[in-house]
Order: C-alpha cells, then sequence, then structure tokens
C-alpha cells in the first residue's frame, strides 16, 4: 500500500477530552489501524516506576523494539500515578525521539487489511503525522473532563475523589502544554471539536461528516 494512498487521522487533546473514544470509532469506521500514542508513554512510566534503577535508554529501546498493541492494554497503565509519570517522561528528548520511530511506523505502514491509521496524542498533529489527511484538536471544559475521568475511576472501583481527579488533570494540562519537545498545542490546520456538551455519538457523527465529504471527493469511499 502506497503512502498518498492511506487514510491518516491525526488527533490531539488534553487528557478526558474523548479523543481517544473517537478514535476508536474512527478506527472501526474506516478500517483504520489505532494507535493510543499516550499509553506508549505510559508503559514506560510505569516501567520507570516499577524498575527506576534498571531505567536507562538502552533498555527502553529494546523495549519498545518488542512492544505491541496488546501491552499497552494494561489496566495498570490507567493509574494517576502512571499518568503523572508519563507527563513528565514525556519532557525527555530522547525518549520522545524512542517513541516516533514506533509510531511513525504505525502510521505510514500499516498492515495490508488497513485502509489507514488513526493515532491520538498529543503533539500527533504538530509533530508525529504533520502531513496527515485529516488533523482534529478535541477539547473540552476541564470540570467536564474531570468527571468523566473520575466516573471511569469509580467504575474500576479505585477509591478516589473528584477534587483529586480534577487537581491532577490541570497539572497534567500544565505539563503537557509547557513542556520543550512535542507540547499539546492546536495547529492552524486542525479541526477544532468541543466535546464539552456533545454525546460520544454526536461527536463522531460530526467528524464522520467531515471525513465523509472529503473521502468522497477523493475518491476513498
Amino acid at each position: 500500500m502506497r503512502r498518498k494512498q492511506l487514510i491518516t487521522v491525526a488527533i490531539d487533546s488534553p487528557a478526558a477530552a474523548g479523543a481517544g473514544t473517537q478514535a476508536k470509532l474512527i478506527a472501526k469506521r474506516y478500517k483504520l489501524l489505532h494507535l493510543d500514542t499516550g499509553r506508549i508513554y505510559r508503559f514506560i512510566g510505569k516501567m520507570k516506576l516499577e524498575s527506576p534503577k534498571k531505567f536507562n535508554i538502552n533498555n527502553l529501546k529494546k523495549k519498545i523494539k518488542k512492544l505491541k498493541i496488546k501491552d499497552l492494554k494494561d489496566k495498570k497503565l490507567l493509574s494517576d500515578k502512571v499518568a503523572t509519570a508519563a507527563s513528565i517522561i514525556a519532557k525527555e528528548k530522547k525518549i520522545r525521539n524512542i517513541v516516533k520511530k514506533f509510531q511513525y511506523k504505525f502510521a505510514y505502514s500499516p498492515p495490508n487489511k488497513y485502509s489507514g491509521s488513526v493515532l491520538d496524542g498529543r503533539d500527533i498533529t504538530s509533530v508525529q503525522m504533520r502531513d496527515a489527511m485529516f488533523k482534529f484538536y478535541i477539547t473540552a471544559n476541564v470540570k467536564v473532563r474531570a468527571m468523566r475521568r473520575y466516573r471511569e475511576y469509580k467504575a474500576l472501583k479505585k477509591k478516589i475523589t473528584f477534587d483529586e481527579v480534577l487537581k491532577s488533570l490541570k497539572k497534567r494540562d500544565k505539563l503537557d502544554k509547557n513542556r520543550r519537545y512535542g507540547p499539546l498545542k492546536k495547529t492552524k490546520d486542525s479541526i477544532l471539536i468541543n466535546t464539552t456538551k456533545l454525546s460520544r455519538k454526536r461527536c463522531f457523527y460530526k467528524i464522520k461528516a467531515i471525513m465523509d465529504r472529503k473521502l468522497s471527493i477523493n475518491g476513498n469511499l
């Protein structure tokens, strides 16, 4: 499959804005390979938390080379502690370069059974997939995002208060937007989608209408 034939979708968003859910829906609708790039940094953050003395660039390169999608589905990656560690680690250029190579392969060399790829994260539109066919910036009010994350934690029976989740999200937003390399930001060519008052279904239909219009013109549909 040649690169120009791929349907490529890049999504950036602050935590708990609904980007992951939308990426999954897009992947299913258009038969795309989906990669939640934040999970990679969570995976690395968990590595460092569990074995700080063994954590170094060489070991990390070996781990990332063997990394599979199933490794990123570990429920332990969802902890608040791991999320914070991930945001701190994501500031390091050497680590970002290692992750970038892994992400690039997923974005532009998906298996032939896929029509393309959809990646969601913090710097996908600005760094990883600058020439993506579709670029979205999904956001929502921080209190709305905190409530969504709080409900997720409660469903997992985690003992945490709403105020703790809100404080954590604000801290993560600050780290993500102010890091030196690959900060979270909306690019000029990204389409803004605010999910504060949108249901998952309404948000997806909005994105689908945008994509179908262009894909129809391009002959992909």
